[in-house]
């Protein structure tokens, strides 16, 4: 098991650089993952959203940061609290982003699960308000 208070520290940073760069700190996401990351979200490639599916690893997780960075642009990330027990971690926020097709905006909260083994994140899957994002990219 990791170190709870190292998990935590590690993403306060990983979503400062997130928020502070608006999106722009993918490598810093990379860097702080394992290479058999299992990677999932609430969306599971709907056709709204086909880059938020699985990924099973940091190479093919690429294309979620793709994906994300091509159809939407950030217009805030907010953390509210991180809550961590052993190895895992949760995420509790807020974020907005407006789709650069239709221009129309999905504010969301927003709460990711993660889990660390050995200084790595190992596992994640993110939970949104799917309607808002969806209504957001189809105008």
């Amino acid at each position: 098991m990791g170190n709870a208070a190292d998990n935590v520290e590690i993403l306060k940073d990983a979503y400062q650089r997130w928020a502070d760069t608006k999106g722009g700190s993918v490598e810093h996401f990379m860097a702080i993952v394992s290479e058999d990351i299992r990677f999932g979200s609430i969306a599971r490639g709907a056709p709204e959203m086909t880059f938020a599916t699985t990924y099973d690893n940091r190479t093919a997780l690429r294309g979620y940061f793709e994906g994300l960075l091509s159809d939407w642009e950030m217009l805030h990330y907010t953390v509210d609290e991180f809550v961590a027990e052993g190895d895992a971690v949760v995420m509790r926020g807020s974020t907005a982003w407006r789709n650069k097709k239709t221009g129309q905006v999905a504010e969301t909260p927003k709460v990711d699960f993660w889990r660390f083994r050995d200084g790595k994140a190992c596992e994640f899957y993110e939970y949104y308000d799917t309607a808002r994002v969806f209504a957001a990219a189809t105008g």
